[in-house]
């Protein structure tokens, strides 16, 4: 990857479908490494597995991210991106975040912002995170009250992208071993019973979660003592059993 900080330059749209989708197309055409693209409003936004990301017009940072070229040194973007995540929101607000693998933060167990990479290796990565700043309870989706949440603490969404510009710009940079320390201290799911879909072996399941190995996945235990290491799917947490 070629060092460069983010925000520069930086395209914003009053209204567009996806900031990814325009990210994708600057990335397409040769935009340089640390190029913004950040919307106030998104008809299109989408999340992981196809999921829409909806939010009131100013209230979210809607934000993507060219990340070029591309190395082994970034396998482990997935993860530095959320830890970048979490140190901007703590960054402009007294709040503690942590991560629920592989791609949610959480501020009190509710979830505040996701982060959606698509890349063509070795040529780039679009790095697309949306982090619900100033939305209401009541603003939004009544299938979303919880567990969604904000930022907070009369953060703007301005001083949200320029603490995301500066914690990416570090993030991309870190050494596997620092984003693996760090993951592991943000952990929101370890020693947590969890359910997952479409992912390991079988492809459904229930076990305990064990951290994350060298290479990203979510490590497992199922009841039957098999250990299994998660690279994709959803997973979520399993309520404790009744006393």
């Amino acid at each position: 990857m070629t060092s460069a900080g983010f925000g520069s330059p930086h395209r914003h749209h009053r209204v567009t479908d996806s900031t990814n989708d325009r990210a994708r197309e600057l990335a397409e055409a040769g935009a340089p490494v640390g190029t913004v693209v950040t919307a106030a409003e998104q008809s299109e936004g989408r999340g992981r597995r196809g999921r829409s990301w909806t939010a009131p017009p100013g209230a979210a940072l809607l934000y993507s991210a060219i990340l070029r070229p591309l190395d082994r040194g970034d396998a482990l973007l997935p993860l530095a991106v959320p830890l970048a995540v979490c140190d901007a929101i703590e960054d402009v607000a007294q709040v503690e975040c942590r991560v629920k693998w592989p791609n949610d933060v959480w501020i009190a167990e509710r979830k505040v912002a996701g982060v959606l990479i698509e890349a063509r290796p070795p040529e780039w990565a679009v790095i697309g995170v949306g982090i619900n700043v100033s939305v209401a309870d009541e603003q939004f989706p009544a299938d979303l009250r919880w567990p969604a949440t904000s930022v907070g603490h009369g953060v703007t969404t301005d001083a949200m992208r320029e603490a995301l510009n500066a914690a990416l710009s570090e993030w991309v940079e870190s050494e596997a071993t620092r984003v693996l320390s760090e993951f592991a201290r943000r952990d929101a799911l370890r020693d947590r019973a969890v359910a997952w879909e479409g992912a390991g072996e079988p492809d459904d399941g229930e076990g305990t979660a064990e951290g994350i190995d060298e290479l990203g996945n979510l490590v497992v235990v199922t009841a039957q003592g098999s250990r299994l290491a998660l690279g994709a799917g959803e997973v979520s947490l399993r309520p404790p059993p009744e006393a």
